[in-house]
Order: C-alpha cells, then structure tokens, then sequence
C-alpha cells in the first residue's frame, strides 16, 4: 500500500515544531506500524535527511515505550495494543495518517515523537513500592493468604506498563487511571497494608506536583489503554486516599 503521513518534526525541547509530510511506497499489511516507520527512516537516510525520531524497545507491548499519538487516538485506532502491535492492515491504500507525540504539559518533547516520561517515574519514586525488611525474618510471600479476588483485582492493576495513553488521550491530560493502578496493585495484598496510607497521598500529591490534570470522567482513559486497566482502580483510588486523609497520617518525603 501506498500511505502519506504527517509527522510531528522537532529538533529539541526548545525549537519550534511543525507537521511535515512524507510518502512511503510498497507497504505490506503484515508490517507493524514500527515497521512502515523504520522503511520512511531508510529511506530518509538513503536520501540524507535527518531520520524521524521515535521511541521503541522490547516492540512486543511489555515496555511501554513505543507511545504515538495516531489519527487522533492513543497507540491508533485498534484496541488493547500498543504501537509496537499496531498492524498497518489497520489503514487503507492512499490512507493519510498523522502520527504525533503524546500532548502533555508533563511530557515535555525531546526530539520529534519522544516525550519525556520521568513524571511517571517520580510518582513511583513518592510511594510506588513496598520497604522490605531484609534482615532475614522476611516472611514467605507464598505463606500469606490471599483471596482469589484481591490477586486478580492486583494482577489486572500491575499490568499497567507507564505508556501514558491515559494521559495523552485525556483532555485534562490526568494520571490518574496510571497512579490508580499502581496505588491498587499494593492495595488489594497483605503486604501493601502497612505503608498503604503514606503511598496514596504521597503519590497524588506528587501527580498535582507535577502538573497533571484533574480526572474529567469521560472514561477515555480505560478505552484507549493497551492494558484495558478499568476506571474502577481510580474509585479505589479514590476512597483509599480518603481513607488515609481521615486517619490522619502525616506524608512522610
């Protein structure tokens, strides 16, 4: 197939962006999106044009990074996938399609498609972990009961990667559906319990930190994750930050 595509192109963090327009030819519908765009980069380097810069690593939907914005939807117009799985039999012959960046004031642009995402990593860095004791009285994860419920409630949370298409998809450009899923993972086990009042409020006080918005509850966030991770992490969210504001413990840095 025959595409045009209009690419995000800027040189650093600080320049002028702009759209630019490109023609790829002889594009097999077995390619993943990846794919047609390594083709464009050959074909810039062939013709001594700077290549387009893109993030991508593992391009299996594990690390997350392969994060462009595509016709107007996160990751594109599948679901449940991320770039990297985005197949070009997706779009049709003579289909234009416009690739950007995700648009966050959290995730500034570095070069072209790549964001910076440490915002998310100074989230997890508030209260996204479990302090374990070392000393070797550790007790066996495995001695500790766990409901069937609450491990699946966990398990479905932790399968968030830190794309940030919830952030990119939101209008209000939220975090939350990410900070909720972290936040829950720990929530629904045993050994998430002690620490459980201190990470929520660290964690949403870090996301206000750092410029997120407010939830605006059109649940486009749960549509467009390739991890389908549910709304309903933010309610649980919602009410163990509650929770914690009632008990009365102080944010510890």
């Amino acid at each position: 197939m025959n595409l045009t595509l209009k690419i995000w192109r800027q040189k650093g963090a600080n320049d002028k962006g702009k759209m630019v327009d490109y023609k790829v030819t002889d594009i097999s519908e077995h390619m993943s999106f990846l794919e047609m765009l390594d083709v464009l980069n050959e074909q810039l380097v062939n013709s001594g044009d700077e290549p387009v810069a893109f993030d991508h690593d593992c391009r299996e939907g594990i690390c997350g990074m392969c994060s462009l914005y595509i016709n107007g939807e996160a990751h594109g117009p599948d679901r449940g996938i991320t770039t990297c799985q985005l197949h070009m039999r997706m779009f049709k012959d003579g289909e234009t399609i416009t690739i950007e960046p995700w648009r966050a004031a959290a995730f500034p642009v570095i070069k072209d498609l790549i964001v910076d995402r440490m915002s998310f990593e100074r989230i997890q860095q508030a209260g996204g972990f479990i302090s374990v004791n070392t000393s070797g009285n550790t007790q066996d994860a495995n001695a500790l009961p766990i409901s069937k419920h609450d491990a699946d409630e966990a398990m479905d949370a932790a399968a968030c990667i830190g794309c940030g298409a919830c952030v990119a998809t939101c209008k209000n450009a939220s975090a939350m559906l990410f900070v909720a899923a972290k936040v829950s993972q720990f929530a629904h086990l045993p050994q998430g319990k002690v620490e459980a009042n201190r990470r929520v409020q660290n964690m949403v006080a870090k996301m206000d930190e750092l410029g997120f918005g407010n939830c605006s509850n059109t649940y486009a966030c749960e549509q467009e994750c390739p991890k389908e991770i549910s709304v309903s992490n933010i309610a649980k969210m919602n009410r163990e930050f509650l929770a914690a504001k009632l008990c009365g413990q102080k944010d510890e840095a």
